[in-house]
C-alpha cells in the first residue's frame, strides 16, 4: 500500500459535512454514550457500532437508502459507504480525525461484471492514521478493530484491474453521493449495477 495522501487540512477531518451531521442529536448522543475511556477505547466504540449495530443493506435486504450519518444512526441499516458516514460521523463527534477511503473491486469474477466502489474510513488514532472497514455483515465479512494496522474486508486485485486507493477525503466522493441520493431502492440499485463505479 502506498503511503495515505490527504485531499484536506487538518482541520477538514473534523468538519460537519452534508452527509457527515455530527452535530444532529442522534450524532451527539451516540457519541455520548459510546464515550467511556480515551480516543482508542471510544474509537473501537464507534467502529464496533457501525459494523455490528448498522446492518449492511445487501447483507440483511433491506431497500432503504440511508447516506446522511443520521439518517443511518437511525435507521440501523446502509450500504459500506453509509456505515463509513456514520462512524466518521461518530469519530469525528468524539474529537477524532477521519475521512473516507475507497477501493474499486470487482463486482464478480469476471472483469467483463464490471466494477464498484467500496468505502470504507481512516481515523487518526494515538497519532497514527489507520484505515478502519466497518463493513461487517454476513458471517466472516467483517474485520476487527487496530489502532495499530490498516484491517480491510477486501484486498484489491491490480492484476484483476482493483484498485486500493490511498487518499484520505475529507468529505465523502460525490460520485458516491450522486448515487446515494438519486436512488430510492438499495437493493435494486445494488443488483442492477447501479453502484458507484468511478476510478478516483
Amino acid at each position: 500500500m502506498s503511503p495515505l495522501l490527504f485531499d484536506g487540512e487538518p482541520w477538514d477531518y473534523l468538519g460537519a459535512h452534508e452527509a457527515v451531521d455530527l452535530e444532529h442529536e442522534i450524532v451527539q448522543s451516540t457519541a455520548s454514550a459510546l464515550r467511556t475511556g480515551d480516543d482508542i477505547a471510544y474509537a473501537r466504540a464507534a467502529f464496533e457500532l457501525a459494523r455490528d449495530d448498522v446492518t449492511h443493506s445487501m447483507d440483511a435486504r433491506d431497500r432503504r437508502v440511508t447516506w446522511r450519518a443520521s439518517d443511518v444512526l437511525r435507521e440501523r441499516t446502509g450500504l459500506c459507504y453509509a456505515k463509513s458516514h456514520a462512524l466518521v460521523a461518530l469519530l469525528r463527534a468524539g474529537g477524532i480525525q477521519a475521512g473516507f477511503c475507497y477501493q474499486r473491486l470487482l463486482l464478480g469474477d469476471d472483469p467483463a461484471g464490471g466494477y464498484a466502489l467500496h468505502g470504507f474510513a481512516a481515523a487518526l488514532i494515538d497519532d497514527r492514521w489507520v484505515r478502519l472497514d466497518p463493513r461487517g455483515g454476513r458471517p466472516g465479512a467483517g474485520v476487527g478493530f487496530s489502532a495499530d494496522e490498516d484491517r480491510l474486508v477486501y484486498e484489491a486485485r491490480p492484476e484483476l484491474g482493483e484498485a486500493d486507493y490511498p487518499t484520505v477525503y475529507a468529505a465523502p466522493h460525490p460520485a458516491v453521493l450522486e448515487v446515494l441520493r438519486a436512488a430510492d431502492d438499495c437493493v435494486r440499485m445494488c443488483e442492477t449495477g447501479g453502484l458507484p463505479s468511478a476510478e478516483l
